[in-house]
């Protein structure tokens, strides 16, 4: 039975994910005739995907990672737990004669791997980008937009705020304003669009803060 080597591990496992390592793991204890290692290796394989890839998601967007960071540290991973458990069995299993598997078999179930992988995290995108859209409206107040999630603010409640934006000079007739209002509990958070490089400039932050006293003693 063909097993898989060390460099297929590195490029499977980076191409692939760490689905497309479970597999290879697998087939190697296959070979060996480990058979009593393939439930756990599977179920392993499985966890560190959800796992890993659903914590991607958890980081906050105010921490940069480099892109190759985490596929190469689940490689190294992989890749150590190769040569551990199975590196000294694909010596002897090569030396006695056996095969390895090709190249252009380890390709396609690195795809198959990656497919597997990233078909999940973007049909779970996709539907809460679907919810998102539907959930979130926009209205307009003259040259002003306010968009807000309707299911959890009343669009009397948006009327109210768009009223206090007016009273104080916020909502004008020269500029047009785009803000996102958002509820938590009892309180209303507001964003605003605004131009890059805002946060060094002293005077609009005074301003802002400004908008917030008077917003919140309207409100």
């Amino acid at each position: 039975m063909k097993i898989y080597k060390d460099k297929a591990f590195w490029t499977g496992t980076y191409s692939g994910g760490p689905l497309v390592a479970g597999y290879l793991f697998a087939q190697n204890f296959k070979a060996f005739g480990e058979h009593h290692y393939l439930k756990a290796t599977w179920i392993i394989s499985v966890l560190v995907t959800v796992i890993l890839f659903g914590g991607v998601f958890l980081i906050p967007e105010t921490i940069e990672i480099p892109k190759f960071i985490i596929p190469l540290a689940y490689t190294a991973l992989a890749y150590g737990i190769f040569k551990k458990y199975q590196g000294k069995k694909a010596e002897k299993h090569i030396k006695d004669g056996g095969e390895v598997c090709g190249w252009g078999r380890l390709i396609l179930v690195s795809v198959i791997g990656l497919i597997l992988t990233i078909g999940p995290i973007f049909t779970v995108a996709y539907l809460s980008d679907l919810g998102f859209q539907q959930n979130h409206v926009t209205k307009n107040y003259g040259l002003h937009q306010i968009e807000f999630d309707k299911t959890k603010i009343s669009e009397s409640e948006i009327d109210k705020i768009a009223k206090g934006f007016m009273n104080v000079g916020f909502f004008d007739r020269s500029t047009p304003k785009f803000t996102y209002i958002s509820k938590h509990e009892n309180i209303y958070q507001i964003s605003l669009s605004v131009m890059k490089g805002i946060e060094h400039d002293h005077l609009a932050l005074i301003q802002l803060k400004t908008l917030r006293l008077k917003m919140e003693s309207f409100l």
